[in-house]
């Protein structure tokens, strides 16, 4: 009896995303990895294709502050973007090291900005002492860090150009519940305005491990299943006003 050949799973299709969910269940997209799998806390690569591919044009200036594993530098080598990468803790040698409260570039200088924060301190990142992944979202100085660092954006931007900041709330059994998506959404507009909000599927490991999903039933919690990605303009008011 003749076996069937064994067929490799197939990452999904690119696509451009036309409504507010975006769904695609796989990290990366194409025959090479965007950023590194082993990273802890990875950006989904499709999310920032979508977004240079809406926001941005060949030969522009795309901003990463917290560069992670440089899933950002990929995506603008393969759409032909000129990445700038900054991290406290660079995973690689194209990244540079910079707080992003404090970023080592000009005014009005980039074209387009992406940022994945840390969403509370879950997760050790680099064990840095000025890390924002240090600090509690459910304490003022976590977002006392983010208001710093989307001021320091704002500073680096073109005028009329387009950011976009990727976030989950922050959950931890036994301590209260941090809305992080409202609280930096509130805070990002009253610098920018507001363009849209999507709600992207999480796929990770941890969702698909069947003991994780029962004690979110036993101890009547939710697991995160989405995260926000807000997309904001810079708009300086007019010197004719």
């Amino acid at each position: 009896m003749s076996k069937k050949p064994f067929k490799l799973w197939k990452k999904p299709a690119l696509k451009l995303e036309t409504t507010t969910l975006w769904d695609y269940p796989s990290q990366h997209y194409g025959e090479k990895p965007q950023g590194s799998k082993e990273y802890t806390g990875a950006t989904p690569s499709y999310v920032v294709w979508n977004l240079l591919e809406r926001y941005t044009r060949e030969g522009d200036i795309v901003l990463d502050p917290m560069c992670g594993s440089g899933t950002t530098l990929d995506v603008c080598n393969d759409l032909k973007r000129n990445g700038l990468g900054f991290d406290l803790a660079p995973f690689r040698e194209d990244i540079v090291q910079a707080d992003a409260r404090h970023l080592p570039l000009k005014n009005q200088s980039v074209d387009f900005v992406f940022i994945d924060p840390p969403y509370s301190n879950h997760i050790q990142y680099s064990g840095h002492k000025n890390c924002i992944g240090e600090l509690d979202a459910r304490t003022p100085l976590y977002y006392e860090a983010m208001e710093k660092v989307i001021a320091e954006i704002y500073r680096v931007m073109k005028n009329r150009r387009y950011m976009a900041l990727y976030v989950s709330d922050s959950f931890k059994k036994g301590k209260p519940f941090a809305p992080l998506g409202f609280e930096l959404f509130q805070r990002m507009c009253n610098l920018f305005k507001p363009v849209d909000i999507i709600c992207v599927t999480r796929h990770n490991r941890t969702m698909k491990r069947n003991h994780w999903h029962t004690a979110a039933v036993e101890g009547n919690y939710f697991l995160r299943g989405f995260n926000y990605l807000f997309i904001m303009k810079k708009e300086e008011p007019s010197a004719d006003k």
